[in-house]
């Protein structure tokens, strides 16, 4: 029998609490560190319809990038959906942990995979992290490194709408379509605190999520006089975070393979159309 205990201690092993922002509220946020687990769910959001997936499964353990209790609450009475789906985990025996900001610095957490299947090489030569972490620089959030060769920017942002998973939203971009893009700087998630950051400006394309007006603007202002670059290219912020899930659900089933582990295929984008403007 598996513990959820010593799925938690997989869990430490592959995402270091050490690694995890100060504001940061990982790790398990309801269960029993005694009870058996027998069916792990990976999702990147605990809403009600991972919730539902996770407990119709049977599942012991629903594991995500978000955590549910980031923000403060003075209440989880079941009138608000937090405390509704808290009351719903622990009437179903399934215990809630989240890999947040722990998993973004890692080689294998979002960004790294986002690395991985645009073909950027590994290993601390190819890929700089824009924040190192003191004991680990090879690890940080957001990631900078090259693409084996050069494409346009029409050509990457081809590549990144048939890679992520498909968002009412789609991918937004600002730049010229032509223009070649080789350097790429990541952030998965929302990334426009770092577009004045050096490794980005430096880049010729930024990948991120959640890019607002002003910031974007004032971005792509400056960029007119740098040549065009950044150009930048904006996708969901759940569609950024999801591609890792994959890889994590592997590495918890090697290490305990009378577990059955799986990923939700559930699209948790909050935004679920648009109406396209042509001009």
């Amino acid at each position: 029998m598996t513990t959820l205990r010593e799925v938690q201690s997989t869990i430490e092993m592959l995402f270091p609490k050490r690694g995890a922002e100060s504001w940061d509220a990982i790790g398990t946020t309801t269960g029993d560190p005694d009870a058996a687990v027998t069916k792990v769910l990976l999702a990147v959001d605990p809403v009600s319809s991972t919730v539902d997936e996770a407990l119709d499964w049977g599942a012991q353990l629903l594991f995500t990038h978000h955590p549910l209790l980031l923000r403060g609450v003075t209440s989880i009475a079941e009138d608000r959906y937090k405390g509704a789906l808290l009351a719903r985990l622990i009437r179903g025996g399934c215990a809630l942990h989240a890999a947040h900001t722990n998993a973004d610095v890692v080689e294998s957490g979002p960004t790294g995979t986002i690395f991985d299947l645009l073909g950027i090489p590994q290993g601390p030569d190819h890929r700089i992290p824009f924040e190192p972490l003191v004991d680990q620089p090879e690890r940080g959030i957001g990631l900078v490194g090259d693409l084996p060769d050069p494409i346009s920017l029409r050509e990457f942002v081809a590549k990144i709408a048939e890679i992520f998973p498909v968002t009412a939203g789609g991918v937004r971009v600002a730049g010229d379509p032509e223009m070649l893009v080789q350097r790429v700087a990541c952030c998965s998630g929302a990334g426009d605190s770092f577009l004045n950051h050096p490794l980005v400006t430096g880049a010729d394309v930024y990948l991120t999520s959640d890019l607002r007006h002003h910031p974007a603007s004032e971005a792509r202002e400056q960029a007119k006089i740098n040549g065009g670059k950044p150009a930048l290219v904006d996708t969901a912020h759940y569609a950024s975070e999801h591609l890792w899930l994959a890889g994590a659900a592997e590495k918890l089933a090697a290490a305990h393979p009378d577990i059955a582990v799986r990923v939700s295929t559930l699209n948790t984008d909050p935004w679920s159309w648009h109406i396209r403007q042509d001009a």
